[in-house]
């Protein structure tokens, strides 16, 4: 089994107490997003969960207590960019961020924190020469601290068209997307960075930039040193090249605030959520109730019974 942590919320930043309770017992409990009171228990502990995937904006609060994970693989999709509080509300500032960045490079090696330089959106503020800009930056700041850089493009959800409204956000056209990619492969070959898009049709291998999925098969075995008996996520885009993962988070849960975020339906919804939260729940949000249906999810380890890679 391999644990999305989290493609709905930022576990790391919001929830590093609850998820480090669930470590520690063992398992956890996931609500069905299309059905409240259908809930999973899962079981977590090392013999069948053969990796953690974070996504994380500030991965900081777990810092102090990455030695309760020494029985686990796992590796960081750590989004850094610069567009500021104006679309991130509750981001920290970039070069705070940087710091945690290259903190938790040293802690756990290069090779497992990713960078992510998404979502890219142009308008006039932020146009090609603001990213190149950006990017150059961040990638001076990340050289010898990351092997990766992982770029997407800003996808305008209808969900998030009220969130958006006033910041005449859009989607690059193809002509500027071209022109980000020379721009940015020129800066992370410089920097030694492998550079790479998610979730995206358009070719760029010509800038040297190879598609990428975010539960990456050959990267977790790579970590583990065993091939891993995984197939496609059959519930994520056509474009998604991910492997099947469980994902332990809630939609309405990040506290960021980030007006392109497809993951939060409601800022009051949001507000609500944080009231509910129980670090001694094994939900992350609210705790079993009478309605509720809990059921055991059958879980086991997907490396192959070959034994190792190497």
């Amino acid at each position: 089994m391999i644990i999305s942590a989290s493609r709905r919320t930022d576990i790391p930043a919001f929830f590093s107490e609850w998820f480090l309770k669930r470590i520690e017992e063992g398992y956890l409990c996931v609500r069905n997003p299309m059905n409240a009171h259908q809930v999973s228990r899962i079981d977590i502990s090392p013999d069948v969960a053969d990796a953690i995937v974070f996504w994380s904006k500030n991965p900081e609060p777990l810092l102090s207590c990455l030695e309760q994970l020494r029985e686990y693989t796992y590796y960081f999709q750590f989004t850094l960019n610069g567009y500021g509080w104006e679309i991130e509300k509750n981001v920290p500032s970039l070069d705070d961020r940087i710091d945690t960045f290259r903190t938790l490079s040293k802690l756990i090696g290069r090779e497992r924190v990713i960078w992510r330089y998404d979502p890219i959106f142009l308008n006039e503020r932020f146009g090609l020469s603001w990213h190149h800009e950006c990017f150059s930056y961040i990638a001076e700041q990340l050289h010898g601290y990351t092997d990766r850089c992982v770029m997407s493009f800003v996808d305008l959800y209808p969900r998030i068209g009220k969130n958006i409204q006033g910041l005449d956000i859009a989607e690059p056209e193809a002509q500027l997307i071209y022109a980000l990619a020379e721009s940015f492969a020129k800066v992370a070959k410089a920097r030694s960075i492998r550079l790479f898009t998610c979730a995206e049709l358009i070719d760029l291998a010509s800038y040297g930039i190879e598609h990428s999925h975010c539960i990456d098969a050959e990267l977790i075995s790579e970590f583990l040193g065993a091939k891993l008996n995984v197939q496609k996520d059959k519930m994520q885009r056509a474009v998604c090249g991910c492997v099947s993962s469980i994902d332990i988070g809630a939609y309405n849960t990040c506290r960021h605030g980030c007006a392109y975020c497809y993951a939060n339906h409601s800022l009051t919804t949001v507000q609500k959520n944080k009231e509910l939260h129980d670090p001694d729940s094994p939900l992350l949000i609210g705790n079993i109730g009478e309605g509720d249906i809990v059921t055991e999810r059958k879980v086991k380890s997907l490396i192959t019974k070959q034994g190792e890679l190497f």
